[in-house]
């Protein structure tokens, strides 16, 4: 909760960042737009603007005493216990100021959506809702810092919440109900991944923003932030002005919004545009409808124009073009301007159509007996190039990327019960708070996280021969319950790829790159961290350490070079210290090696056999619990089979180049799964 009694910097005294104050600005006037996402670079003055809009506001009434803030003008949002007041004469109003509320990443589900006051169910058998972050954030602004680091099905209960209105707590044995409409806010720095394009979608407006490059402007900037530090009630003072221009403006909007209407021509117009920048769904059409409407009643209008429409273009498709992460980025404004010149010629056309029409109808009324000669029907433009916007597969430095494709769900299960982390694919039981509450046990040691459903039915049997002493319900040590929690954990996912002549066959390296992208692909929606291994010549090198730039492992492995000998058990050795490395840095990581060759190594580190070296190495990788899969690309009309003896030494996954679609890889890293990874704490020699 913020304390209004120091002075908020100014809203209008923002320098720059037009489209994002814009964004905010709308989701004031019409909350139904559906939130805002600021993605960029820190120090861009995203929360002091989310500040400074909540201060620009009036106070707001609200029923006195009311832990929701309920609206007293509406009885549909008013929550239980205020619509009691209001039939018993009771219900009084006062006013508050608009509040931002803070929902840190750290958040657990209760501390979001509200929980059970035990203490009061114990002392009198009366369930009583403790609210949450959402109950404060109602008639409010809710700031998100870093939404992308939020776990997943935390996203989904904001998101669920400012759709509906509502928040619904399903729970302990007690259902409940609230009013939650608010003003979501999210930002985040794309550079530490993306949220998955199901959530991104449900975002109504997104902005991308940056540092101003103009120097006059960074100079305004300055001087505006040393007037406000050395005396912020007299900066404030000078901006009141401006402040309260856009205060009545926005005031006026609020009013004139139910009034705006959209015609046909324009809703055909954001159709056009959606089908043009080829978004999947509906939501982006309905979305861009309701911006336009709000930016025609920001400008005081009640009809919505073109320019309404491009501008609500802009923000609400910004996040919603680029399906794949390494599509190449497009000029999205021109194809934008295109679009809607397009319509253009459409609205020409069925005007001409309409003259002719009417012309003709004309001269018929004038000589009914002259034939008439029949309009052909309008036929569309099929000329249009149907793959614009598509990458252009011809970039390319050694070897292309071959052919990507949709791989399903890679879920490995970790079984250690304490594993921290975020992510977004393998299931694992967490010790922390963060995580789903799925069941309950018998504790073993101090209890932190009681499972209070499980606790009160494990002490009914007992009731009626228990001393209640005053309280309703009589528990003991023995009843008590603990939660037991799941959450999603991100793996390391680390490719060790062979680089050596024998991959020089054009077909072979261009289908493994493929393979490879694939699979980062879809570690870019589930916040794995990804590694690179190229073996080639006499050594192997570690191309990328672990990370979760997944757009700098796809640089890597485009410009990966090819040539030379096949150093395999250097390979296998180099994923052996890189993840033993990672593990020691951080022990809940849960790494997964993808061997990527056709076997045939022929260096060897110790002069012994390079076959049965590589297959030592690989024994002892399997004996320290390293799950991996094995990739054989040999494709020739003999085939010696060395791949999958080392696979069968890896105990991992055998794939054939030819069966490398996206089910045999799901199935590779499936079949890992559960297991239990080793302290890697030693290391081993050939």
């Amino acid at each position: 909760m913020r304390n209004h009694n120091i002075t908020t910097y100014p809203f209008s005294a923002i320098v720059g960042q037009e489209k994002m104050k814009k964004a905010l600005v709308l989701n004031l006037i019409n909350p139904r737009v559906g939130g805002v996402l600021i993605r960029g670079e820190k120090g861009t003055a995203k929360s002091t603007a989310v500040r400074a809009l909540a201060n620009l506001l009036p106070e707001i009434e609200v029923v006195e005493g009311c832990k929701f803030k309920c609206n007293p003008d509406n009885r549909n949002e008013l929550c239980e216990e205020c619509l009691e007041k209001l039939k018993a004469g009771s219900l009084r109003v006062s006013p508050v100021k608009m509040k931002v509320v803070d929902l840190p990443v750290s958040a657990t589900e209760d501390r979001v959506v509200g929980t059970l006051d035990i203490e009061h169910a114990i002392k009198t058998g009366e369930k009583r809702f403790e609210p949450g972050v959402l109950a404060m954030a109602h008639r409010g602004i809710l700031y998100v810092d870093e939404i992308n680091l939020l776990d997943d099905h935390l996203v989904d209960v904001l998101l669920d919440s400012a759709a509906m209105g509502v928040n619904t707590i399903e729970r302990e044995g007690i259902s409940y109900s609230h009013p939650a409409t608010f003003v979501l806010v999210g930002t985040m720095n794309p550079e530490e991944g993306e949220l998955r394009p199901q959530l991104l979608d449900r975002f109504g407006l997104c902005v991308d923003i940056r540092g101003i490059s103009d120097v006059a402007r960074r100079v305004d900037l300055i001087k505006y932030r040393l007037s406000y530090e050395a005396d912020p009630e007299a900066f404030a003072a000078n901006w009141q002005a401006a402040e309260t221009e856009l205060c009545v403006q926005i005031l006026n909007a609020k009013q004139l919004l139910p009034g705006v209407r959209i015609s046909d021509e324009m809703l055909e117009l954001i159709s056009q545009i959606c089908v043009d920048m080829g978004v999947d769904g509906h939501r982006a059409d309905l979305t861009m409808m309701k911006a336009s409407i709000t930016l025609a009643a920001f400008n005081g209008r009640t009809d919505v124009l073109e320019g309404d429409v491009k501008e609500a273009a802009e923000l609400v498709l910004s996040h919603r073009m680029r399906r794949k992460p390494f599509d190449p980025h497009s000029d999205k404004q021109d194809k934008l301007d295109e679009s809607i010149e397009k319509h253009r010629e459409k609205q020409k056309e069925k005007e001409k159509e309409k003259n002719k029409q009417e012309q003709q109808k004309q001269e018929y009324n004038q000589n009914p007996e002259k034939p008439q000669e029949h309009p052909e029907k309008h036929q569309p433009d099929n000329t249009q190039n149907q793959t614009e916007g598509q990458p252009d597969a011809s970039s390319e430095t050694i070897f292309a990327m071959g052919e990507s494709y949709q791989v399903k769900q890679l879920a490995p299960e970790f079984l250690r019960a304490s594993r921290n982390g975020s992510g977004r694919r393998s299931k694992t039981l967490t010790g922390s708070k963060k995580g789903r509450y799925i069941k309950s046990s018998i504790p073993h040691e101090k209890i932190t996280d009681l499972a209070f459903d499980a606790t009160l039915r494990a002490a009914a049997p007992f009731q009626l021969t228990r001393e209640k002493n005053g309280n309703s319900i009589a528990i003991h040590e023995s009843d008590f319950r603990k939660k037991i929690r799941e959450k999603k954990i991100g793996n390391l996912v680390l490719f060790v790829v062979d680089a050596s002549g024998s991959m020089g066959a054009r077909q072979r390296m261009v289908a493994s790159k493929g393979a490879v992208l694939s699979m980062l692909m879809d570690a870019y929606q589930k916040r794995d961290k990804v590694g690179l291994i190229a073996f080639k010549g006499d050594s192997a090198e570690l191309l990328l350490p672990p990370t979760s730039s997944i757009e700098l492992a796809q640089k890597y492995l485009q410009e990966m070079p090819t040539g030379g000998k096949t150093p395999l058990s250097r390979g296998l050795l180099k994923g052996y210290e890189v993840m033993k490395a990672e593990i020691q840095r951080n022990p809940d990581t849960c790494p997964f090696m993808i061997l990527i060759s056709d076997g045939r190594a022929n260096v060897s580190m110790n002069g012994e056999s390079p076959i049965q070296e590589t297959k030592i190495v690989a024994s002892r990788l399997r004996e320290e619990g390293i799950q991996s899969a094995v990739i054989d690309t040999e494709n020739s009309m003999v085939k010696f089979g060395l791949a999958q003896q080392i696979s069968t030494a890896l105990g991992a996954k055998y794939l054939a180049l030819e069966d490398l679609k996206s089910d045999s890889i799901v199935d590779a890293v499936r079949a890992s799964a559960p297991f239990e990874i080793r302290s890697l704490s030693g290391g081993f020699s050939v």
